[in-house]
Parts: C-alpha cells; structure tokens; sequence
C-alpha cells in the first residue's frame, strides 16, 4: 500500500488551520496571520511524527493533548488561565462538530471505514479511492462553513432573545399582554407629549380595541380614513397621530392611543412606564412571531416597581 504522506499532511495542515480560524471566528479573537500558519504547523506535525520514533507520542492521548495545547498557545498566546482554556475548551468543541458531522455522513453514506493504530482510514489503496477523496476535501469545507454559519446564526438569536421582554398594556378595564423586543433603532415620539412610541402589530390584538380604531389603523392612508369617518369610538379622547418617515417615502402617519399604564417585564425587573403612546402597526411585525410589539429603549428608564433576584 503506497502512502502519500505529503498529500496528508497538506490536508492535515489545512484542516487545523481552518478550525483554528474557526475557533477565532467563536471566539471574536483577534488573530496573527503568522501564528495562526504555526499552530497548524505544530498540528500537522503529528502526520510526521507517526512515521518516526515518535509514533507512540503522536498516538498517545496525552500527546494529542500536548500538541493541541501547543496549538492554542501558538495562535492565542496566554494571558490568563482563563484566556487559555476557554480557547482550548473551544478548539475542541469546533474539532468535534466538524469532525462529527464529517463521520456522521460518512457513515450515512456507507462508506467502509476502519481504524488502524488510531488513524481513521478508508478500505483503498494507493493514493485513495476517488470518493473518498472527494468526499473529505469537499466535505470538510462544506461542514466548516455550516458550522461557522450556524454558530453566528445562534449567537445572532441568542442576542435578540436577550432583547425579548414581557409587555402589558392597561386601557380602561381591558388589559393584555404581548411579547415585545426592544430596538435601539426606534427613536420615535409623539411631537406634541414627547412620549416615546411604542408600536404593536394591530391585527394581534384587535380584539381588544375599538373595530372603528383598527378599522383606520390599518389603512394606507390614515388621515383620510380618519377624516372619512363620521361616527366616533369609546377611545377617541385616547387617539394620537404620530408622523413619521421611512427610507424613500414621503412623510407618513401612525394612528396610536394613549394607554393609562405600560408595565415592561424583563429577567431582572418590571418596569412601570410612566407616559408612553402605543402605535398601531398596519403590518406584521415579525414573520416568525417571535415578536408582537417593538419596545422604545426610551421606556427602560422608567421606575423599577419589582426587582427579580
């Protein structure tokens, strides 16, 4: 059986020097270019290494782990324990998705597998069979990128959720809760009260409004809807015109109402707000329904009435 051993220890390299890149991306380290082609050199070491005296380090658990050390110290540096292991702790756990994932198709694709000495090898001989071949050097990337993705996708979620709040709203007798998101991108206010603006998806809770109230919140245009109504609603006295703008539109209106208590319910707090307008949203706000309501940051600032402990 003829081995090409520079062929695997070039892929050797490239694997470590991805999932090193990998656990910087986790991580949202700052890395050298430099150090970064070392610790996969220092990795790839290990292909050499089975063919000399060596072997018996390169196959021993804790050689494995000496050279993963080496590997992380190299591309990170070590400037608190802490600093270090959760590194490595994440060079792992990257070296374990992909590498599961890879053998996970593998075997799902009933490729025949063996181990030999501790090294992972397919049933061909010579420089491999094609689709083995194929499979790792178009798997690996494809997994990588996966991965990558999936892990900025999670933190991204993992960020809105942060941002998730419980909201109840109080108007006369009626009072109903909705799941609201606070976005630091909504700077809007009433122009007359300075009251910040909180807007709610209208279709999610018109049954707790006024139909005559929905009925023209909903429309394009909603001072002619207003205009063209001649009859009046319990919350009249409540209503607020709120004017805004968005990216290529002239300006526009928001129909909202004045409720008498907000009260933002947070993992740490409940906050009661003291003067808010609610907007009624023609549209849905969240496609996922992840979300009924957008919370101004503004609304924070009110008194704390509950501390969660």
């Amino acid at each position: 059986m003829s081995i090409y051993l520079d062929v695997i220890w070039l892929l050797n390299f490239s694997f470590d020097l991805l999932l090193l890149v990998l656990t910087a991306i986790v991580l949202k380290r700052k890395t050298n270019k430099l150090r970064m082609v070392l610790a996969a050199l220092i990795g790839s070491s290990i292909v050499i290494m089975m063919f000399t005296p060596l072997a018996f380090i390169a196959n021993h658990p804790l050689g494995k782990m000496c050279i993963s050390v080496l590997m992380v110290l190299s591309a990170f540096g070590f400037k608190r324990f802490r600093f270090f292991f959760q590194g490595l702790l994440t060079f792992y756990f990257v070296t374990f998705l992909v590498g599961g994932g890879m053998i996970g198709i593998h075997y799902f694709l009933q490729q025949e597998m063996t181990y030999l000495e501790g090294v992972l090898m397919t049933n061909s001989t010579g420089f491999g069979h094609p689709i083995s071949w194929l499979f790792v050097l178009i798997g690996f990337p494809v997994l990588w990128l996966f991965a990558r993705n999936s892990i900025e996708g999670i933190e991204t979620k993992k960020i809105h959720y942060d941002q998730l709040v419980k909201v109840q709203i109080t108007v006369d007798n009626i009072q109903f809760s909705l799941k609201g998101l606070i976005d630091s991108g909504n700077q809007l206010f009433d122009p007359i009260t300075r009251s910040p603006v909180m807007i709610i998806d209208t279709l999610k809770v018109q049954e707790f409004l006024p139909k005559l109230l929905v009925h023209q919140a909903i429309q394009d245009d909603v001072m002619k809807a207003m205009s063209e109504q001649n009859e009046g609603h319990a919350w009249e006295h409540r209503v607020r015109i709120i004017p805004y703008r968005v990216v290529g539109s002239e300006h526009q209106f928001l129909l909202g109402f004045k409720p008498d208590e907000v009260c933002i319910e947070t993992k740490n707090e409940t906050i009661k707000v003291q003067k808010t307008i609610i907007g009624l949203n023609r549209t849905t706000l969240s496609s996922e329904d992840a979300y009924e309501c957008i919370v101004h940051p503004k609304m924070l600032q009110g008194p704390s009435i509950q501390q969660v402990s």
